[in-house]
């Protein structure tokens, strides 16, 4: 093919069968005038053979040295004047490279464009879906005009990628915000950057809590924040907005109203255990994998324990009926959990009782607090806030997994905001000692 109209490039490492998904996905688009560029970051499985048995031309990074490098070894080395970047588990539709090649035809002006995760991710657990769905909808409610990159689904002109440097692969050697970075080249450069809420993509891969939590935090939000002080730039917009600046405020003043009301108390085990029993409600309400695992039973039944005997122990006896009716209603709602609606007439008269006895036990056995004022009120003011993304959940997957999504939406601002401040304590460190890294022309 002399000259391909739009030159996919794709960084991989041990990801064959991702990659396998991924390349018949593009094996299907309505433009067939496309060239693919895999660039093998010295994978250890059969990537290499993945990407050539399905007719990719596969470059090598010599060395495992990050996407960002690789990405740039297959921009220098297209043929086509579109760079368009996706990951190795990320699947095209079949309109995909056809919307993003007329979309630069009819702007000449545009020199970057970014789409979305779509809303039905491959993997059906819990974790998986919650944060693809948070990723699209972040996307599909940002600024057309976008403010940054994002390689996951991402083109550009090669002129202008060339001419800005590319990814800087000195700076960013693992996956990190390298793409964000670029983004903010284009944008000190004057370019035109847009988001395209039409151009979705399906994500294949399956997200671990651990995997979760560090991606956000040591990969993207402590990076992110070195970037947003070096550059002194925080737009209003996707992961950054206003509303979400607020919700990590909110709940981190939540979490010091709860440590105060422990203290008060004197029941500082209320904090930690309540946290973890909150969590591990969620999953196991909306995750079928958890509810037939024994170590979540095993987690709540011990956490249950937890709090019932050392209530008891504290005299805070009006804890003890709401948990212990909590627990029970775990395993009596999925007896009813069928769309009959005698059974969710049964449903919703046991959640009425719980409410009604957790309502009367904090009214009555639990002593009057400001503190506890203030850890309700944080906690809905973030709701409130957060609104418009739970009711998207639910219109998705359902008021359940909505609400069993909340506890990990807070814990997800929780986490920005101790990334927040590792990121800001390091650039000042850096800044104190003079060792900052020089800006330097990223190169391959």
């Amino acid at each position: 093919m002399l000259n391909p109209r739009i030159t996919v490039v794709i960084p991989v490492y041990n990801s064959a069968r991702y990659l396998e998904t991924c390349l018949k996905s593009l094996s299907l688009s309505f433009l067939q005038d496309y060239e693919c560029i895999v660039v093998d970051d010295s994978s250890t499985d059969d990537s290499a053979a993945v990407a050539r048995l399905h007719g990719a031309t596969v470059l090598s990074s010599g060395g495992r040295k990050g996407p960002a490098f690789a990405r740039n070894i297959g921009a220098h080395a297209a043929a086509a004047d579109v760079l368009f970047f996706i990951d190795a588990d990320v699947c095209v539709k079949p309109g995909t490279l056809e919307r993003v090649v007329s979309a630069f035809q009819e702007d000449p002006a545009m020199a970057a464009m970014i789409g979305s995760y779509d809303d039905s991710p491959e993997s059906p657990d819990f974790l998986s879906q919650y944060r693809n769905l948070m990723h699209c909808y972040v996307h599909q409610t940002a600024r057309e005009e976008a403010s940054t990159f994002w390689s996951g689904c991402g083109a550009i002109r090669r002129s202008i990628f060339i001419e800005i440097g590319g990814f800087d692969a000195d700076r960013y050697q693992r996956p990190a915000i390298e793409d964000i970075e670029l983004g903010y080249r284009l944008r000190s450069a004057g370019c035109k950057i847009l988001l395209d809420r039409q151009l979705a993509v399906k994500h294949l891969k399956r997200w671990t809590f651990l995997g979760l939590v560090t991606t956000d935090v040591r990969d993207r939000g402590i990076p992110w924040t070195e970037l947003i002080l070096r550059d002194r730039c925080m737009p209003n917009d996707l992961n950054l907005q206003l509303s979400q600046r607020i919700s990590v405020a909110l709940v981190f003043l939540l979490i010091l109203f709860a440590m105060a009301t422990a203290i008060q108390w004197r029941g500082y085990f209320l904090t930690p255990l309540f946290a973890a029993v909150l969590i591990l409600l969620s999953r196991y309400w909306v995750d079928a994998a958890v509810r037939r695992s024994g170590w979540a039973i095993a987690a709540l039944t011990a956490s249950v324990a937890s709090i019932t005997v050392l209530a008891y122990l504290h005299h805070m006896m009006g804890l003890i009926p709401p948990v212990l009716l909590a627990y029970a209603v775990l395993f009596i709602r999925h007896r009813y959990a069928r769309p009959d609606a005698k059974r969710i007439r049964v449903l919703l008269s046991i959640a009425g009782a719980y409410a009604l006895i957790a309502v009367i036990s904090t009214v009555v056995y639990v002593p009057r607090s400001w503190f506890l004022l203030g850890v309700f009120g944080g906690m809905i003011a973030v709701v409130v806030l957060n609104s418009q993304f739970y009711v998207f959940l639910a219109e998705k997957r359902g008021r359940v997994f909505a609400i069993g999504a909340i506890p990990f939406h807070l814990l997800y601002h929780f986490y920005n905001g101790l990334a927040f401040g590792v990121g800001l304590a390091r650039h000042l460190w850096r800044t104190a000692l003079r060792t900052e890294p020089a800006i330097e022309t990223p190169h391959v």
